[in-house]
């Protein structure tokens, strides 16, 4: 997702996992008395980079959304704190086909959603039949966007004969199975993800969750998304002041560990630096992305520093729509106009390292035996002139206002590359746009944009999850139609042997290198900052992070 998720586990654990994820797996989860007492306080402030887009997870692809919904909302599994493997959620274990085309889940009893009703095995069919008969808007890439990666295609429209998804059986009300159309050896892995979370089917017919009212609604802020979101979850949603927090309460009649705090409240501070002075001024308990220059200065503080493994990359994409950048010279000689280790050394934070493929080394597929584009300005400008660009200009796209683990200060980053490129003769018209919504939209809602920094925190460990979602059918983001490309994906994606699986990936990590979509810059290890009194945060390298277990001394 566009921020930070999934991972922890080596490959080799992955497939040992998925090799033995056809037996049953107990929940670790006890039920534990709710709230803190004594000394402790009652409410955890934290500080985010942005505001939510709105508040259902189906209809995102942005952390910050993401990270209000895992206090609210579960799916039917998770992962195990601070790991990327495997966990019981909603569901207390879970079986494959051998062929990898139907899931069967046992569901844990008792369970309700904060509204009172039952979740139940209807009630996932009920969540897998909303995303797979979205219509019209409800299926476009930027509202969306998971489930059209993942699942491929809806019930109508121009995709339906894509569609993974076949159809959802209830077989009581404590066990479900999901049939797909074809294999998908990491559905299990695909179910943590929040935009899968289980969501009210009551409340999310009384509240018009869709929006299909108009054919130019918004279902992203619908009465449901903006003021009613209700899952299942150790927190519920209380009130959210546009632009300022979103306030959440303790889930009294949660189904396992009641949150130690009563209240949590989602600060949005948008400046880096103020989120560092907030914290210092004990206005807040934590913030996410630390600014890389602040971190000394709080250690000396005494205040807590917490990383999380780099399971990320930050690239510059190239949307071959605009002019000049359908010929692949042009997208060389970008690439080779680029220096890794100056923009590394100029902005990233310590530990950040150069990358050559869409995905980090730790994922399943990567290889070193790529094509890669060394920094060489005169190659660069030796390029352009072989495709007839000595006088390119491109637009360059960067967002403002945020920060994201994979890219901490856009800003500056934009700043470090645009001289860069200037060197080997390519003007660049700056356009800068807010993140949240504006940022997203432009690049993923059309083909309006040309160059842009964007990246990918992986949701959980499978390589489809960084390349299969940025080239796996045509998008709007890259612009270009590769039948090769998109075929070897989906084939690859379907393969039940991890090793033949392994082998084809790395092929396909080879084919996207000689492309050239974009250029991968760099992978870097996000920081989280606390107070000293906050205990129990476990950082996620998926940001799986549920603050039922916080606590706060003064």
């Amino acid at each position: 997702m566009r921020t930070t998720v999934r991972r922890g586990m080596a490959a080799a654990a992955a497939v040992t996992l998925l090799a033995g994820f056809g037996g049953c797996v107990q929940s670790q989860r006890q039920e534990a008395s709710p709230g803190a007492t004594g000394a402790t306080k009652d409410t955890f402030i934290f500080a985010a980079s942005s505001d939510p887009v709105m508040l259902d997870p189906a209809m995102a692809s942005d952390g910050e959304t993401f990270r209000i919904a895992r206090q609210q909302f579960e799916g039917l599994l998770g992962t195990k704190p601070g790991t990327t493997e495997l966990d019981p959620l909603l569901a207390t274990a879970w079986t494959a086909s051998p062929d990898n085309t139907s899931f069967t889940f046992t569901l844990r009893e008792g369970v309700k959603f904060s509204d009172g009703t039952d979740f139940n095995a209807e009630a996932v069919c009920a969540n897998f039949d909303r995303w797979f008969n979205w219509k019209g808007i409800n299926q476009s890439e930027n509202i969306t966007y998971y489930y059209g990666k993942l699942m491929r295609g809806y019930s109508t429209g121009a995709k339906a004969k894509d569609a993974l998804y076949k159809n959802c059986e209830a077989k009581s009300a404590t066990e479900v199975t999901i049939n797909l159309n074809g294999p998908f050896v990491h559905f299990p892995d695909a179910m943590t993800l929040p935009a899968f979370s289980m969501q009210s089917p009551t409340a999310m017919k009384q509240y018009n969750a869709d929006n299909t009212s108009g054919t130019e609604s918004d279902p992203r802020f619908s009465e449901y998304a903006t003021a009613h979101p209700t899952g299942t979850g150790p927190f519920v949603f209380d009130k959210w002041e546009r632009g300022q927090q979103v306030t959440l309460k303790r889930n009294d009649n949660y189904w396992g560990d009641k949150a130690k705090v009563s209240t949590v409240i989602v600060r949005t501070i948008s400046d880096a630096k103020a989120r560092t002075q907030e914290l210092q001024a004990g206005n807040i308990d934590g913030y996410d992305l630390v600014a890389p220059a602040d971190v000394p200065t709080l250690k000396n503080a005494g205040f807590q520093i917490l990383q999380r493994p780099a399971f990320n990359i930050l690239y510059l994409g190239m949307n071959q729509k605009a002019k000049g950048l359908s010929d692949v010279k042009v997208r060389q000689a970008i690439a080779h106009a680029i220096d890794k280790d100056a923009l590394i050394k100029q902005v990233m934070p310590e530990g950040t390292t150069a990358a050559i493929n869409f995905m980090p080394d730790n994922v399943t597929g990567w290889t070193q035996n790529v094509t890669t584009y060394g920094y060489d300005p005169d190659k660069a400008k030796a390029l352009l002139k072989e495709a007839g660009q000595e006088n390119l200009t491109l637009e360059f796209n960067y967002p403002t206002g945020v920060s994201r683990p994979y890219m901490p200060s856009p800003e500056d980053i934009y700043a470090s590359l645009k001289p860069q490129l200037e060197a080997v003769g390519i003007k660049v018209t700056p356009v800068a746009n807010k993140w949240s919504p504006d940022y997203l939209d432009l690049i993923q809602g059309g083909s309006s944009h040309g160059i842009h920094l964007l990246g990918w925190t992986g949701d959980y460990n499978d390589p489809d999850n960084f390349i299969g979602v940025f080239f796996g059918g045509e998008a709007n983001e890259w612009g270009f139609d590769n039948p090769a490309l998109f075929t070897a994906l989906r084939e690859a994606r379907g393969m039940s042997d991890a090793a033949a699986q392994k082998t084809k990936y790395e092929e396909i990590n080879k084919m996207i290198s000689d492309f050239v979509p974009g250029v991968p810059l760099t992978h870097a290890p996000p920081s989280l900052a606390f107070g000293k009194g906050v205990q129990g945060y476990v950082p996620s390298p998926v940001q799986d992070e549920v603050w039922n277990a916080v606590t706060i001394t003064p």
